[in-house]
């Protein structure tokens, strides 16, 4: 009897182990698949937030050929028929001479003239010039030219003359004309020829030269 309950305590403690074996493999294995679901069930949410790209878009399509026109033919146009002069006409060169320039010098503009001297005063008169005979003898009627006697030519002559240191008469002049040209020229020609003065002098008593002027009234002679 105890040796069969010593047998059988063995058994049961062997049974007992293997159970626990098996307890402990399946807790092994509930707990290794419970972990692996855990991991494949956060690995699945992280996966729901992804971000997808946008397809591209869809290729544009060609556009539609041109529907086609039949194209019409240009007309036909013959050319002109060809018209040959037999005898041309003689080319003929003309050379035109080219003339050299002109020269145009640019005019060079003098420079101003100087003013001219002031004129030295006059002398002082002392003595006045004398005339020697009757200045009236000096122009007389016979001195009527006789052309101013054909036409009939009357008038006053009025002149001025210059004294000069020898007393003699020169540079006579006609300050006013007696419309006729040849009386005009008789009197200073006769007043030149016949007339003689003492000549004037200054304060110191040395000649100078002084002018002097009348006029001579032309009528006709009466016969």
């Amino acid at each position: 009897m105890a040796y069969s309950d010593q047998k059988m305590s063995g058994g049961k403690i062997g049974a007992l182990v293997i159970v626990a074996l098996i307890h402990v493999a399946l807790g092994y294995a509930f707990v290794t698949g419970l972990a692996t679901n855990f991991v494949k069930k956060q690995v699945e949410k992280l996966n729901t937030f992804d971000v997808e790209e946008p397809p591209p878009p869809p290729p544009e399509e060609p556009p539609p050929p041109p529907p086609d026109v039949p194209m019409t033919p240009p007309p036909v146009v013959s050319p002109p028929p060809i018209v040959q002069n037999p005898n041309p006409p003689p080319v003929t060169i003309q050379s035109v001479p080219t003339p050299p320039p002109v020269y145009t010098p640019s005019p060079i503009v003098a420079p101003p003239a100087p003013p001219p001297p002031a004129p030295p005063a006059p002398p002082v008169v002392s003595k006045a010039a004398g005339a020697k005979g009757n200045p009236a003898d000096w122009i007389t009627q016979d001195d009527y030219p006789p052309s101013s006697i054909r036409a009939e030519e009357e008038g006053t002559t009025s002149i001025t003359w210059t004294i000069n240191t020898q007393g003699r008469v020169e540079n006579c002049r006609v300050t006013q004309s007696s419309g006729s040209s040849a009386l005009d020229q008789a009197a200073c020609r006769a007043l030149t020829r016949r007339g003689r003065y003492s000549p004037a002098t200054d304060a110191a008593g040395n000649p100078i030269a002084t002018t002097q002027s009348r006029r001579v009234v032309w009528r006709l002679p009466q016969n």
